[in-house]
């Protein structure tokens, strides 16, 4: 009788070393999601949230023609992001770093990073849309 037993104890210590390890990467995967979250959100939708809770976000729109100014110190620029489908709204944008050569007045633009208190975003990441120029064309063949 005594095998019996060795084998149900054999058969409980690996269902408890499964059940550690799954629960182990379960938890692995709800932190690593949960501390990187970023949210997707257009100007309209950041300007109607608490600015206190986006911290992490991603907002997308358009340069407002007019509105790019230089960094005066370093790499990086200031300018104001509207929003594509309501153009009233607006959104003052601060970004240090290197600018895309396709940054410019009407470009459509994603900028990653977070509300500040006073309304404004201070970017950490800067990218444009391409241009349509660089699409690759339809082509038929002969």
């Amino acid at each position: 009788m005594a095998p019996a037993r060795g084998k149900n104890t054999n058969a409980a210590l690996y269902a408890l070393i499964a059940l550690l390890f799954l629960g182990g990467v379960g938890w692995l995967i709800f932190s690593g999601l949960s501390e990187n979250s970023t949210y997707f959100l257009d100007v309209a939708e950041a300007r109607a949230q608490d600015s206190s809770k986006l911290n992490n976000i991603r907002l997308f729109g358009t340069v407002q023609p007019a509105s790019i100014r230089e960094q005066e110190e370093g790499l990086g620029v200031r300018f104001t992001l509207q929003d594509q489908h309501s153009p009233e709204q607006t959104m003052f944008v601060d970004y240090k770093g290197v600018v895309p050569d396709t940054f410019k007045d009407g470009a459509e633009v994603i900028v990653e990073g977070s509300v500040l208190s006073d309304g404004s975003f201070k970017a950490r990441v800067l990218m444009t849309k391409c241009p349509s120029k660089y699409q690759k064309e339809n082509r038929t063949r002969a």
